[in-house]
């Protein structure tokens, strides 16, 4: 272990977590390891017989007994590997599947906050390539490691136990070969993990790319597109240059100094037959144990490399297992119950994204949002508005003050609790792969087929989804490609109204509608807030001027609230506003 640093030793306790629960396999597969090292090293004597007994002494009878013997060991040896070969590649599969499965459920409970800072195409390498490699090492070459170094060490006993002398020569040879590995496994270790981190840099751009197909191809960014990705390739494939460049290396410095080792033990040994000292079967067993122990050498130089690329992905996918959710429940927190009335009130608030503490998005805001109210929050870019939704719904906490739902704070809820009380209706609305009713179950998934049909017409999609190839049933591209903004815009409009939540939060929820599509929405509005609480975000004053109040935001701060008649005669905010998209205004 003294080849890792402290994190990659947590890293490799955190990956030996992942094998417990499977000891019985681990055990079967380390028997089956003890098992065909042993009938290897077995081999040897089987060697000696077979020269001194079936050779030498030129006895058929012997030499029949001899091969049978030996081809007993080569099927041992044979079930022995089949057995090893299946469980440890079970173990390293079935590792990669828990192992993925347990990052991906504490991935998708992180605070957004989490992939501020994070790329999310970066979080995808590690969990796709990083996990892999953990899999070619536990179910490859762990097991080569293991297997070589109980041939090692085998090997050395049984040299010493064949013949004293000549084993000496061999042993003289091991600090030369032990040297190398651990100068050049330092140097490993550090480009393994420059090259996973060059690695995820190539997906990244991959992801970012081809994700934006439409504007790279419509800003004609395609060469300067090609040639930044074949720089980042050319990084990637440098730093992995490097890599192979110090273990080609280890390689071969270990192969010359342990075969070099083994033509010096066979001159003398050569040398100990002819002079009647040892028997041609002794010295047989003990090149084969020589080669036993130098391809073990070779073998563990190589799988080193491996194991340090493997404790570089280790740390990788442990520093993501390691990351802390800031949004938790609380011990003991409230529970709300069943269905609430759906008050809102925002007192004092203050808020900056973690990412840019320097700049307050919400300051000093102080609101009250009455139950089966609906509230239209207006303003300019960057006011505030869509950060006060993530607030809500608690995706980041505030820096001060407090928000209370039905005079429960919301701090001390649960944070399944408290989303369950909203539907939101975001500026883009994310669909998902799948089929259309698939989309607009997202919230319940148990809702039957009336009553995905219900929210599809009462969202007005109910006629442009029958028109699509299987209706219902057709199955959407990633993000709803191929569907038009209003289309994804009025089934994100039925999903939230599906799952039938007290507080509506719509932020644009009309924006990327055509003219006959948003008129449609507007006719349907009220029977859809009709007992709800509804916060709407709009820059199209002409949506919201039916609003219970319209409250007006700059900077982060409450700066009017009123009707839209109210705001026209008394704010010149709401009144350049308005003039900006009516024209003149008659007060």
């Amino acid at each position: 272990m003294t080849w890792f640093s402290s994190r990659q030793r947590n890293a490799l306790r955190l990956a030996r977590r992942f094998v417990a629960p499977y000891r019985w396999q681990l055990v079967g597969a380390l028997v089956a390891l003890l098992f065909t090292a042993a009938i290897t090293l077995s081999i040897g004597q089987g060697i000696r017989l077979l020269v001194d007994e079936g050779l030498l002494t030129q006895s058929p009878q012997m030499l029949e007994r001899s091969i049978g013997v030996f081809m007993l060991l080569v099927v041992a040896l044979a079930v022995g590997t089949f057995t090893r070969f299946y469980l440890v590649s079970w173990l390293g599969e079935r590792f990669v599947a828990d192992i993925r499965k347990r990052v991906f459920d504490h991935l998708i409970e992180l605070h957004p906050g989490f992939y501020e800072s994070n790329r999310a195409s970066e979080i995808q390498s590690r969990l796709t390539a990083d996990t892999t490699l953990l899999q070619t090492v536990i179910g490859s070459s762990l097991s080569m490691a293991l297997r070589n170094t109980l041939m090692l060490v085998g090997g050395v006993i049984l040299l010493f136990v064949t013949n004293a002398k000549l084993s000496a020569i061999v042993l003289a040879a091991l600090p030369l070969v032990i040297a190398p590995i651990l100068l050049f496994g330092r140097r490993v270790r550090s480009l393994s993990r420059q090259s996973q981190d060059r690695v995820a840099d190539v997906g990244s751009y991959v992801g970012e790319a081809l994700g934006q197909i439409k504007t790279v191809q419509a800003y004609n960014h395609q060469q300067q597109d090609k040639v930044r990705f074949a720089d980042t390739v050319e990084s990637a494939f440098e730093t992995a240059r490097k890599r192979i460049a110090q273990r080609a290396w280890l390689i071969t410095v270990v192969i010359v100094l342990v075969l070099g080792a083994v033509a010096v033990m066979l001159w003398v040994g050569g040398m100990d037959v002819i002079a009647g000292r040892i028997s041609g079967g002794e010295l047989a067993a003990f090149v084969f144990y020589s080669l036993i122990v130098g391809m073990a050498f070779g073998t563990l130089s190589e799988v080193i490399g491996e194991l340090q690329r493997a404790a570089g992905a280790a740390e990788r996918i442990a520093e993501l297992l390691q990351a802390r959710n800031e949004i938790v429940a609380p011990a003991g927190g409230e529970r709300l119950p069943e269905r609430v009335a759906g008050r809102i009130d925002i007192e004092a608030l203050r808020f900056a994204y973690p990412t840019r503490p320097e700049r307050l998005v919400i300051d000093g805001l102080d609101l009250r949002v009455e139950a089966g109210e609906t509230l239209a929050l207006v303003g300019p870019s960057g006011a505030g508005k869509s950060t006060l939704f993530d607030l809500l719904l608690r995706f980041f906490d505030p820096l001060s003050g407090r928000i209370l739902i039905d005079g429960r704070p919301i701090e001390r809820l649960d944070p399944r609790d408290l989303r369950r009380c909203f539907a939101l209706v975001s500026q883009h609305p994310a669909l998902f792969f799948g089929s259309v009713e698939d989309n607009i179950r997202y919230g319940r998934p148990e809702a039957t087929a009336a009553e995905v049909e219900a929210a599809a017409r009462a969202a007005h999609a109910h006629e442009f989804i029958l028109q699509m190839p299987d209706g219902y049933r057709t199955h959407l591209g990633e993000g709803g490609l191929g569907l038009s903004g209003g289309q994804r815009q009025r089934l994100a409009i039925a999903r939230a109204l599906l799952v039938d939540a007290p507080i509506l939060l719509l932020d644009e929820a009309t924006s990327a509608l055509d003219a006959q599509s948003e008129h449609l929405i507007q006719q349907a509005l009220p029977a859809l807030m009709a007992g709800r609480t509804t916060l709407v975000i709009a820059h199209r004053l002409a949506t919201v001027q039916g609003a219970d109040r319209i409250a007006v935001l700059d900077h982060g701060r409450l700066v009017a609230i009123g009707t839209h008649a109210e705001l026209v005669a008394g704010n010149p905010l709401y009144r350049r506003l308005a003039e900006l998209q009516f024209g003149a205004l008659e007060t």
